[in-house]
């Protein structure tokens, strides 16, 4: 079932989102509705935040079209190592739609966390797969990725979707 996607500036996309605890059924279900809702945007990474349940649960499937699709489901996923090279990508947001930046992140990150079955895993991401599980996680601690932008940038993107919010309400 796809799930309305919540749009900046709103408060609990600036949350922290609690530790999952216990996998349940219900958090499987949401982990399912939310690869649903990343695959309809489309997009290639979604927060359990992005609709607004405040749990560290990511979703996120980085192949285009160049192959089957591979979901990972993470349940409290921690960077436990990071290169020091970089990497910069022009990201985007499900949750700032329409708005791209350049961001600048470590280039590989290595990521322990919780899979669907409540296997312990760990793995190696580089290139897009790293950028996008960093720009996940940081979702989870209440991060978007225009913070990582000049005031002036990320001033100017938030009144463009306060404006689509107004838009989007009158509609």
């Amino acid at each position: 079932m796809k799930r309305p996607i919540l749009i900046h500036p709103d408060p609990r996309l600036k949350k922290v989102a609690a530790p999952v605890a216990d996998l349940s059924d219900e958090l499987r279900e949401l982990a399912d509705d939310m690869l649903d809702t990343m695959y309809d945007a489309p997009g290639i990474g979604l927060a359990a935040p992005q609709v607004g349940v405040m749990s560290r649960l990511l979703v996120m499937d980085c192949v285009k079209d160049d192959g089957p699709p591979k979901p990972f489901v993470m349940f409290n996923p921690e960077i436990i190592s990071a290169s020091n090279t970089t990497n910069v990508y022009e990201e985007g947001c499900l949750s700032i739609p329409e708005q791209y930046a350049d961001v600048e992140r470590p280039a590989e990150v290595e990521v322990r966390w919780i899979d669907r079955d409540g296997n312990a895993r760990e793995e190696l991401f580089a290139g897009l797969w790293a950028t996008c599980v960093q720009h996940e996680i940081d979702h989870l601690d209440g991060k978007l990725f225009i913070d990582y932008l000049s005031p002036m940038k990320r001033q100017m993107i938030t009144r463009k979707m306060q404006k689509l919010k107004r838009e989007r309400a009158r509609a």
